[in-house]
């Protein structure tokens, strides 16, 4: 709800108000809540709710410098220890987002993205890296999806598609090349946001 705006950058929700909308019992969401907090997505104020955290152009720009390393990480460590059942899920996900482009489905894409990124953080053997990355991957995704939305699912899912290509070839140089490149490319679309 958060990375797909359903929870409004700024606005402000209770831990009662999630109880209730997800049907969920309080540990949980709690729990949830807790991380979030940790991800810099939400700020918990004791008495006054939770605070969603604003959406600030220039800050995708910031996600994307501290994610940009990390991802080469990933992608290099995930073609060189990519099992079969990885490849598999690495396969899922390229056939899922293209089937998002095709239908224009903006949210399959994200969901399709998101099972990406935990192909690679499985793929990679790497939970240091991981840890690191998927804080930043959900910004990411957050940024993307309030800036981006349909007009940008092509061309990112192409970038996408060669990354996963270059794991399931276990070509440690090209998953890595190819990393930076969608890197670039995100960063291409925050750089002309910021500018405006």
């Amino acid at each position: 709800m958060i990375v797909t705006l359903e929870l409004a950058p700024g606005s402000v929700a209770t831990e009662g108000a999630l109880i209730e909308r997800l049907g969920l019992g309080r540990t949980p969401v709690r729990e949830a809540i807790q991380r979030l907090a940790w991800e810099g997505l939400v700020e918990v104020r004791p008495r006054a709710g939770l605070a969603i955290a604003p959406l600030h152009p220039a800050d995708w720009l910031r996600v994307l410098d501290a994610r940009r390393g990390v991802e080469v990480v990933l992608a290099r460590s995930a073609a060189r220890y990519v099992t079969r059942d990885a490849a598999d899920r690495f396969h899922a996900a390229a056939v899922a987002m293209q089937k998002a482009v095709a239908a224009r489905d903006v949210l399959g894409f994200l969901e399709a993205d998101k099972a990406l990124d935990e192909a690679m953080a499985g793929a990679a053997d790497n939970p240091f890296a991981v840890r690191v990355a998927a804080p930043l991957q959900t910004h990411s995704r957050r940024f993307w999806f309030r800036y981006q939305s349909e007009t940008g699912l092509g061309e990112s899912a192409e970038h996408h598609v060669r990354l996963i290509g270059a794991i399931l070839e276990r070509d440690e140089k090209a998953a890595a090349q190819e990393a930076d490149r969608l890197m670039s490319l995100l960063r291409g679309h925050a750089e002309l946001l910021a500018s405006r």
